[in-house]
């Protein structure tokens, strides 16, 4: 999945595609590198100056729209907002990816009316707010827990199984350590018996491990794609899709090739 930020103040880019031709570059080059899906935010998940509902909408909706016209790949929408994600699916969406795990109570009646895919995220006290002491008794149980309960949520709604996918929200409301263990342990999650979901393009906890600035993690993104997906992580979110694309598709060579019971 290549992220598409509709912002000017990602984490990672620090708003080098906010201008539209460049967003769309950035478009092209992910699907021409190898992308299965898109996905498009257009709040970053992090603190920082308020985006009002009416704001994300102008930065999501034309890009969205776009996209379709141009690629014929599955959009996704990353917002916690249940109006925004109705919107975007109108316009050509049809995954829904809420970093919130569903606490706006019209985001999963949205996806249901738009037959959308869902993935739930976990983060511990909501998107855009601080959380520099993350406190758990067990940080494994609980995020399986959350996510277990969020998938049901999904399912009594009316989403499928196979439309519904988990994210351990790594790097949201986790200490380093605590985003390595949950990385460490994915297969938790593969138990549960949903399509895992792995966003830990170069984020910051990868950045402490191997001691590098956001624009040095390529590498170390690519080790952490490579242990979550021998974990049982199916979907890849990634900054550097040719990269990701790569170790994917050795990834799944060598598990093929393990299961046919050769050497």
């Amino acid at each position: 999945m290549g992220i598409l930020n509709r912002t000017p103040d990602s984490f990672y880019d620090q708003g080098r595609y906010w201008s539209f031709d460049d967003f769309l570059a950035l478009a092209e080059k992910h699907v021409d590198d190898g992308a299965d899906f898109l996905d498009v935010g257009g709040v970053k998940a992090g603190p920082g100056p308020e985006v009002t509902e009416a704001e994300e909408l102008d930065r999501v909706i034309p890009a969205i729209e776009a996209l379709a016209a141009r690629f014929d790949l599955p959009l996704s929408i990353d917002t916690w907002r249940g109006a925004v994600a109705d919107t975007a699916f109108t316009a050509g969406a049809c995954i829904g990816n809420d970093i919130s795990g569903f606490a706006d109570p019209t985001f999963l009646p949205a996806c249901v009316e738009h037959q959308a895919s869902v993935v739930a995220t976990q983060v511990r006290l909501g998107p855009r707010i601080p959380d520099p002491q993350p406190r758990y008794q067990n940080v494994r149980t609980e995020v399986t827990d959350f996510l277990a309960t969020r998938a049901q949520w999904a399912l009594a709604a009316g989403i499928p199984t196979e439309r519904i996918m988990i994210d351990a929200g790594l790097d949201l409301g986790k200490t380093t350590a605590m985003s390595a263990e949950l990385l460490r342990h994915s297969d938790d999650l593969t138990d549960l018996g949903y399509a895992v979901f792995l966003s830990a393009s170069n984020k910051g906890f990868i950045g402490e491990l191997v001691g590098t600035e956001v624009d040095q993690r390529k590498e170390a993104s690519w080790a952490a794609h490579a242990l979550g997906i021998s974990l049982g992580c199916r979907v890849l979110r990634a900054h550097d899709v040719q990269g990701a694309r790569r170790v994917s598709d050795m990834m799944a060579a060598v598990l093929a090739h393990g299961k046919k019971g050769q050497p």
